[in-house]
């Protein structure tokens, strides 16, 4: 091998331009865009948009059912402690009503029925069945007012009379969750679906694309790197893919239920129900998964700021309350306008960054034969 020349300069093949820089930018920038064209084109098949849309609306439908079931278990246990204060027999347990409702996922619906009613029909429609069932009582009233008070009205010689009320007795009858309309999104619009098949057929190209993308983006900035600083990307690039994959999930899996049950929350305080557009959800769901698996590469860029001479584990450690000012503020930007979601997102930031010092830590950049 011969020998380098004591002039030449170490660094000349790292040296850009700032036109130069702006050219490969705009490259890079442009396979990135044809890469999420092409992979979501890929996400228009119905297999994989469809799973998508279904995927994305479970935990809509999962907070919906809760909230709902929540709150007929506490009407229900309601009519029932009022029956009770009343002196009247009760259909069900009001202790066991919400435990019932959570573990089979029903709803109750509290009904009234004439018991002679009952009666008569079962006597007409199966004889053979219920044909021994004493007759209904001729001549009783057939108004269909509920009354609780079982006592007969005194005459005026002291004799009782019978009531001309009839007395409906009080039942319950019990529904699937998921049976019921209201756990489902609704559209406003004929285009509406069709809009939200795109808008998913979208996300599933981001997801595809992402290897490429970040390809791209480490390529961009392994250009304005020394050689010997150029293969921290082909190390960092995949830690990265799977940083911004852990963050979606993190998102879907673990965030949306909790972010909903919270936002839900408010219109059970308030006594207001819920219509959920599909369209709004789904820009909700786009939006956060983005960036949480973007705020997930964190400890990722700290790690390498400090191996490129940037940043060190004591500069990191002396500026923690400013790092931890900045993680809030970009989780109020990067996530919907509640405070729930923020904290969702700045916890797990604010430990990824003191993660991302222990890295350092542990991970420290080489020295060379000549540093100080």
């Amino acid at each position: 091998m011969p020998a380098r020349p004591r002039d030449e300069d170490l660094f000349a093949e790292s040296t850009m331009t700032f036109g130069e820089h702006l050219e490969e930018l705009r490259g890079r920038l442009f396979k990135s865009l044809i890469a999420l064209v092409v992979c979501s084109i890929v996400g228009l098949i119905p297999f994989a948009g469809g799973n998508l849309v279904a995927l994305i609306k479970a935990p809509l439908e999962s907070a919906l059912s809760a909230y709902y079931e929540t709150q007929a278990s506490d009407l229900a246990r309601e009519k029932l402690e009022a029956m009770r204060a009343a002196g009247e027999v009760l259909p069900d347990d009001p202790a066991k009503i919400a435990e019932f409702v959570s573990d089979n996922h029903l709803l109750p619906q509290q009904v009234f029925v004439d018991p002679d009613e009952v009666v008569s029909q079962l006597r007409q429609r199966d004889p053979a069945r219920f044909g021994s069932l004493p007759p209904v009582a001729a001549g009783e009233s057939r108004d269909p007012v509920a009354s609780s008070d079982k006592s007969n009205v005194g005459g005026s010689d002291g004799s009782a009379e019978p009531t001309s009320k009839k007395e409906l007795i009080p039942l319950f009858l019990w529904r699937p969750t998921a049976d019921d309309a209201r756990m489902r999104a609704k559209s406003l619009s004929p285009h509406e679906a069709f809009l939200i098949y795109v808008k998913a057929s979208l996300f599933v190209g981001i997801v595809l694309a992402s290897p490429f993308v970040f390809y791209q983006i480490w390529s961009f900035v392994a250009a304005g790197l020394y050689p010997r600083e150029k293969h921290y990307v082909h190390v960092f690039l995949p830690f990265s893919l799977g940083l911004f994959l852990a963050g979606a999930a993190t998102a879907f899996f673990f965030v949306f239920e909790p972010v909903l049950t919270f936002l839900f929350s408010f219109n059970r305080m308030l006594g207001i129900d819920i219509e959920p557009r599909i369209t709004e959800w789904m820009s909700f769901v786009l939006v956060l998964p983005l960036g949480f698996g973007i705020s997930f590469q964190l400890p990722l860029v700290m790690l390498f700021l400090e191996r490129i001479g940037i940043f060190d584990v004591k500069a990191y450690m002396s500026k923690w309350r400013v790092a931890i000012m900045v993680i809030c503020v970009m989780s109020m930007l990067l996530t919907p306008a509640d405070p729930y979601s923020m904290l969702l997102m700045a916890i797990p930031l604010v430990t990824l960054y003191f993660g991302g010092v222990l890295l350092c830590r542990f991970m420290p950049r080489r020295r060379g034969r000549f540093s100080g």
